[in-house]
């Protein structure tokens, strides 16, 4: 496959021009065209410029799903600064600590009240120059822009009449923004956070090939690229999943995102039928929530032929259900921050592998290395830890070299991105992950993969989500304990639910307890967070 270099606002004017008055966004029934957007974005690109941003410099986005997203984030690449994803969930503290890292001097933010507040209170208190805030109701349909601004003005905060504080509309420019040289295999686009699950979250460092190869990379698996593609937007713009298979993708396809602010069931459903959807990714909480939901067997499904599911593992039984209850097919895939968001996948159509993450998509090249040491590849047909090669990887971590030589792994025929992810890999190139290096339990001996000990419960028909950590253990260093929520109607016991996984695992493997709890820890995309349990358990012992 040939990925010459190009870079995001090449993708974008290419796209524009081609596709013109179709639409590229559609937001709560309003529809923004290629053009129109490309415009937005051309006329951000001269504000900020004309604020002195430079190339290089970094302007954050504290966003959620909103149609300025594409005109921000576009927009300032196309100024040649760097664009940083910043998640709307954070808190004061977490926002000012990753402008602080990137040292951002623009943040763009909208006049939401679980928003803005918290951007004011960072530009207070942090170095950055400006803050540019976005009406919601401006994005909306008239009617729904209306009463919103009647009805739910509480949810709105008012923007401030301050000098560092501009409205959305008053930073765009009225001419030409001057154009900027970028060398798409050397010039960064993106800081993209990782996600923090080991440890402090760092600025992975992708450049404007790292993002296009891996759209066009995504693009070439689809069978049905050139066809209507209607897209659900309900996976956030701000992490790196739906950047690459919603946003990029999509536009390197020609094709529509029905964009939602945050993913809620009902609307989803709606939504997806509303607009006749083609595809929609997202995590498998998110499938398990559309199949809890009772709208779901009114839900016209016919126009959906693919759903993508990643940012954790996908029990079997959970596909099952959601393709026999849809009609559509959900194949799961794999990805980090650290290769701009995809790895591998299972195929769009025939044999579906389940339970492995597919084969590596186009370019992209993996090899096991010994889980011990990573200069020697693992003994043949044993799991090791999986290492990659290809456009999509990343240049290093923002500030943090000593990071970014642990992550890869020197070889001679270059360097390889550590994982930190044990797979095997099948006859056929299929990857089976096995766990995370960090998540292994030692117990006595014995290293215990969570995984499996989670697969194995989420076979029990009355569990719906499952989650293993090991807790301290005097005799054995420490011991697997597993913790569920049950699915609707379903009344198990811990005690019987741990003597029915028992009775199928290895005695090695085997938990002390089973705790049913109401809810489990997720991350701020969905998927269940291991991290925070263990700091939950932890402060509860």
């Amino acid at each position: 496959m040939d990925l010459p270099p190009l870079s995001l606002p090449g993708l974008f004017a290419d796209a524009a021009s081609a596709r013109g008055d179709a639409p590229l966004v559609e937001f709560m029934g309003r529809r923004f065209s290629y053009a129109e957007l490309h415009a937005e974005a051309m006329a951000f690109a001269a504000g900020l410029q004309a604020l002195g941003v430079e190339k290089g410099d970094r302007v954050g986005l504290f966003l959620p799903n909103v149609p300025i997203y594409v005109s921000a984030y576009y927009g300032a690449m196309i100024a040649g600064a760097v664009a940083v994803n910043f998640s709307p969930l954070y808190t004061a503290p977490e926002l000012e600590a990753q402008v602080a890292d990137s040292g951002a001097r623009v943040l763009v933010t909208i006049d939401s009240s679980a928003l803005l507040p918290t951007a004011l209170e960072v530009l207070a208190g942090s170095s950055l120059e400006r803050l540019i805030v976005g009406s919601l109701a401006a994005m909306l349909p008239w009617s729904k822009g209306l009463a919103l601004r009647l009805v739910g003005r509480k949810s709105l905060a008012r923007i401030p009449a301050q000098p560092d504080v501009l409205r959305w509309e008053a930073a765009l420019g009225d001419h030409p923004p001057a154009p900027v040289a970028i060398d798409p295999d050397e010039d960064l686009a993106l800081l993209q956070y990782t996600g923090g699950t080991t440890g402090t979250p760092k600025g992975a460092m992708l450049t404007h090939q790292n993002l296009t190869a891996n759209a066009r990379q995504v693009q070439a698996i689809d069978p049905r690229k050139g066809e209507r593609d209607v897209i659900m937007g309900v996976l956030p713009l701000f992490h790196v999943f739906a950047n690459v298979c919603v946003l990029n993708r999509t536009v390197a396809n020609g094709g529509c995102i029905a964009m939602l602010p945050r993913f809620e069931a009902r609307q989803a459903l709606k939504t997806l039928e509303r607009v006749q959807a083609t595809a929609m990714p997202g995590v498998p909480t998110m499938y398990q929530a559309l199949l809890d939901h009772p709208d779901l067997a009114k839900t016209d499904f016919s126009s959906l032929r693919v759903c993508i599911s990643g940012g954790a593992p996908l029990p079997g039984p959970l596909k099952e259900r959601f393709e026999k209850a849809t009609g559509a097919r959900l194949i799961e895939g794999y990805g980090l921050t650290e290769t701009s968001g995809v790895v591998s996948t299972n195929p769009y159509e025939g044999v579906d592998h389940i339970g492995t993450i597919g084969q590596p998509i186009p370019e992209t090249r993996i090899r096991l290395l010994d889980k011990e040491d990573p200069t020697r590849d693992a003994p043949e047909g044993e799991p090791g830890e999986l290492a990659i090669q290809g456009p999509q990887v990343m240049r290093g971590y923002w500030r943090r070299p000593e990071a970014a030589v642990d992550a890869f792994a020197e070889r001679p025929d270059g360097r390889w991105l550590r994982t930190g992810d044990v797979a095997t890999l099948d006859a056929d190139g299929f990857i089976t992950i096995v766990d995370r290096i960090k998540d292994m339990i030692a117990v006595g001996g014995f290293k215990v993969f969570p995984s499996q000990v989670e697969g194995a419960l989420e076979q029990h028909p009355a569990v719906k989500e499952v989650l293993v950590i090991g807790v301290p253990d005097a005799y054995h260093g420490e011991t697997p304990r597993a913790y569920v929520t049950l699915k609707d109607g379903a009344s198990e016991r811990g005690e019987d639910l741990r003597d029915w996984l028992n009775a199928r695992i290895g005695k090695h493997e085997r938990v002390d307890r089973v705790v049913v709890r109401d809810a489990l820890p997720k991350t701020m995309i969905g998927k269940l967070d291991r991290k925070a349990l263990r700091a939950e358990v932890g402060r509860e012992t």
